[in-house]
């Protein structure tokens, strides 16, 4: 026991330490794609409003478990879109909680082509509880105190290029640097929120009438450490139910699955099987979405902005 929580503390501390991912992943980009880019807000003629649920790595004790709420939607002449993220990390006695408020303005660029410039702006808590680990000096200073917390201001910037059949956008989240520092006195770290930069593009093309395929690509990079990519395809079937798959690299393949009822609640569910070491150790990870849509109308058609 006591060595588990060591062991868990010590990967999440890391995590401050050392340029690597620092955000949280969620599988299903297709279906939630406004939570990695603010500019995606108003894209879309309705407001939209999801909640998350990860449970990563099933099986290995103290896993991460990261749960979301999003919302993001158009104003009233659809030329701006407004949205707010939250989320809570939790791994093993660390938490990471987040809160950020967007705005984004479309551009027309031609009768079918528009351009969407989006920023966010938050807050960040990182939290570690020394009351769930044991150490070997029982008056370690770095956990002495027993909770540990800092808060930190947080933004994002991006842009979306958008067409009803492509997409392609950046964002750049944690452009602040934050510092993390949990307390005043010596046991100050160098530790900060890195600069993240993620790169999308998808295609949507009918293969019948009643069948649509997205295949869509999400890049992840921090720097010094390795690049990440998601491959991802969906199918959907009279914009109502759709299968799908991912692949991220040198992490896990995903399997999806997803269901429109009544042009307005939304339900995607995906299963993650472990290609890394940890599936020695691990079943898998689920992770559940669900989402209402408030429409304008009955028609999901993307707006002209001229």
């Amino acid at each position: 026991m006591k060595m588990r929580y060591l062991i868990i503390a010590f990967c999440s501390l890391s995590l401050l330490h050392i340029k690597a991912q620092q955000l949280p992943t969620f599988s299903q980009f297709l279906f939630n794609d406004y939570a990695y880019n603010p500019a995606i807000a108003g894209s879309k003629p309705y407001f939209d409003v999801k909640s998350g649920h990860r449970y990563q790595w099933v099986g290995l004790s103290d896993a991460p478990r990261t749960y979301s709420l999003t919302v993001n939607g158009p104003t009233k002449n659809l030329k701006m879109g407004l949205g707010a993220f939250l989320y809570t990390d939790h791994v093993g006695p660390t938490r990471r909680t987040g809160l950020q408020g967007s705005y984004s303005y479309q551009l027309s660029l031609s009768e079918s082509i528009r351009l969407s410039l989006g920023a966010s702006f938050g807050i960040s808590e990182w939290k570690l509880d020394g009351h769930k680990i044991t150490t070997y000096s029982p008056n370690d200073p770095v956990i002495i105190d027993g909770v540990m917390q800092t808060l930190v201001p947080d933004a994002k910037f991006a842009f979306y290029l958008y067409h009803d059949n492509w997409n392609f956008g950046v964002a750049a989240p944690n452009i602040l640097q934050s510092k993390l520092k949990f307390d005043e006195g010596t046991n100050t770290g160098l530790s900060k929120l890195e600069n993240h930069y993620y790169m999308h593009g998808g295609y949507r093309f009918n293969a019948s009438e009643d069948i649509q395929i997205e295949p869509t690509v999400l890049v992840k990079y921090v720097e010094a450490a390795p690049i990440q990519v998601d491959l991802m395809a969906k199918v959907t079937y009279k914009n109502q139910i759709w299968l799908g798959g991912a692949y991220r690299t040198a992490d896990a393949a995903s399997a999806m699955i997803g269901y429109l009822f009544r042009e307005n609640l939304v339900i995607g569910y995906s299963f993650d099987f472990t290609t890394s070491n940890l599936k020695n150790y691990s079943s898998g990870t689920h992770e559940l979405l669900i989402g209402v849509r408030f429409v304008r109308g009955s028609t999901f058609e993307v707006p002209n902005l001229e």
